[in-house]
């Protein structure tokens, strides 16, 4: 196989249980850079929550580009700047923030700078800010919002356990509208029907004019789910979930075990 690009998720893939890149990892990534392999990190962070991880790994050079908001975002790391970024409009933004409350969970609205706090249900505040330390949050009235108010991600964050029960009573018009999926226990994500990670690799590859044939993917949780399978080359973590392993042409090791590493030096690199 001939990899030209590599990207790679990072909770639970390229990061370890202590939320950090290993040493081997970094050195795998390098030694690509170095061969002429593009890395891309694939997240549904902002830039801002992961820029100390791609300066770690060495990734805010002149050329270097990231995948955001699970593809829905794809911005050059040296600069900040956006090439390509699809939103939600104002309209779906109150239609999900409506079954939020029909639901009785907390509902938060983030932009490329700001997590949005709505009037949140009765004893139920958000367990977002738990989540998400890098950009600050900000109440919103949700009967005035602003014509234009652009928005890349939608998220209700809530105990796991009343979450995916909660999740079971929300319309299957909701799943036809938009991509539902589950990037954390606690933390359901909402994105714009035409926003996944496998359609990400779809924009990197008519952005850097790589095709997707030549990209290996690396993932473990559902929504790395759709660029395993799109990418020429898909690799589940051993600690992925069932899903993303029976979608694998590879398995690699496990996030504690330098499975990024692993992957890179025994399939990309010379």
């Amino acid at each position: 196989m001939s990899i030209k690009l590599v990207a790679i998720d990072l909770d639970g893939t390229l990061l370890n249980s202590d939320h950090e890149v290993s040493e081997k990892n970094k050195d795998a990534i390098r030694k690509a850079k170095e061969q002429g392999v593009k890395v891309v990190l694939v997240t549904g962070r902002p830039l801002k929550a992961m820029l100390h991880i791609l300066e770690d790994c060495g990734l805010t050079e002149a050329g270097d580009i990231a995948l955001t908001y699970n593809g829905g975002l794809v911005q050059w790391t040296q600069t900040g700047e956006s090439v390509r970024q699809i939103t939600f409009p104002k309209e779906d933004s109150l239609d999900i923030y409506k079954l939020s409350q029909d639901l009785g969970l907390p509902c938060n609205f983030i932009d490329l700078d700001t997590v949005h706090a709505p009037p949140y249900p009765e004893g139920k505040p958000s367990q977002y800010p738990k989540v998400m330390n890098a950009l600050p949050f900000e109440p919103i009235d949700m009967t005035n919002l602003p014509e234009e108010f652009p928005i890349n991600k939608i998220v209700y964050c809530w105990h796991q356990e009343e979450l995916d029960e909660k999740i079971k009573e929300i319309p299957d018009i909701y799943r036809e509208r938009y991509n539902l999926i589950k990037s954390r226990p606690q933390l359901l994500e909402f994105m714009p029907k035409s926003i996944d990670k496998g359609k990400g690799l779809d924009l990197l590859s008519e952005i850097l004019g790589i095709d997707v044939a030549d990209m290996m993917a690396i993932g473990d949780q559902e929504n790395d789910l759709a660029m395993v399978q799109r990418a020429g080359t898909g690799v589940a973590m051993e600690n992925a979930i069932p899903l993303v392993k029976d979608a694998a042409q590879i398995i690699t090791k496990t996030n504690d075990e330098h499975g990024v590493g692993y992957a890179i030096e025994k399939y990309v690199l010379n």
